[in-house]
């Protein structure tokens, strides 16, 4: 499923024509004239479908976003409406977390499930991974950004939990149609892919995380997002954490202004 102008989006960047949402906004904001039609029948086998910001049900957001920010282009499987879900909340975290902090993990998200929460991700090892199957397992849905295509799923691993996640009514997205042609680029898209979480996300939960330098994750990157877009933001920690790495960025942020995930703020995370 794709309209006419997604299609023509989609052609432009596979032919390394269109390379980044600035550009677009810049170069494209009418509908282009290159056809796409040698890309249909690919798209169709593959059971993918793209949106894009010239059509009417592209999941636009109302945050003053600069040009390089704003998406204009998705693929995607499954329900693209969830986006728009203003119970949606982003989850994120280390990709190698204890077996205390995956126990305490899973107890976040079946209260958030059960609350009528959509957990968002990026599909990555550790605390993303986890926040996916666990939704799932409370009978939720969730979505996942990608920094790769659709048909290069990263990690490979989790290949099986993106179709799984499909279907059961979720949804895996991402701005990307190609690969990355260079290492930085690639390093780049994990960036970009964090902000999407914070974009499309009301609220935004941090499980655990290093400070920078110390082995943090994107977790960082889609923090800080999150604050500049003005979203909720909540920490897991209690006194227990105060010595524990893996909890250094919580601690950051703690001071930063963030909220920390009790019983009681997940009671009402959703007034």
């Amino acid at each position: 499923m794709y309209s006419d102008a997604a299609l023509k989006l989609y052609a432009l960047q596979r032919e390394g024509i269109l390379k980044s949402n600035a550009e677009f906004w810049r170069k494209f904001a009418h509908i282009p004239q290159r056809t796409g039609s040698s890309y249909a029948r690919a798209l169709d086998e593959s059971g993918e479908s793209l949106i894009c910001a010239l059509d009417e049900d592209f999941p636009r957001t109302d945050l003053p976003l600069r040009m390089s920010e704003r998406p204009y282009l998705f693929a995607y499987r499954g329900d693209i409406s969830l986006l728009k879900n203003d119970r949606n909340v982003a989850v994120v975290g280390v990709l190698n977390p204890s077996e205390e902090v995956i126990a305490r993990e899973k107890k976040i998200i079946g209260r958030l499930v059960e609350r009528g929460a959509v957990i968002v991700s990026g599909l990555a090892r550790g605390c993303d991974t986890l926040a996916h199957t666990e939704c799932l397992a409370c009978g939720g849905k969730t979505v996942a950004f990608l920094p790769a295509p659709l048909s290069a799923i990263y990690p490979k691993e989790n290949a099986e939990l993106a179709e799984k996640i499909v279907g059961c009514g979720g949804l895996v997205i991402t701005e990307y149609v190609n690969g990355p042609k260079t290492r930085q680029e690639g390093i780049g898209r994990f960036i970009a892919r964090d902000r999407l979480q914070a974009m499309y996300a009301s609220r935004i939960v941090l499980i655990a995380s290093c400070l920078q330098g110390e082995g943090d994750s994107g977790s960082r990157h889609a923090m800080g997002k999150a604050k500049e877009y003005g979203r909720e933001r909540f920490v897991m920690y209690r006194e227990e954490d105060i010595d524990d790495p893996q909890f250094g960025l919580n601690r950051q942020i703690l001071q930063d202004g963030a909220k920390v995930l009790t019983a009681r703020t997940l009671e009402r995370i959703f007034k």
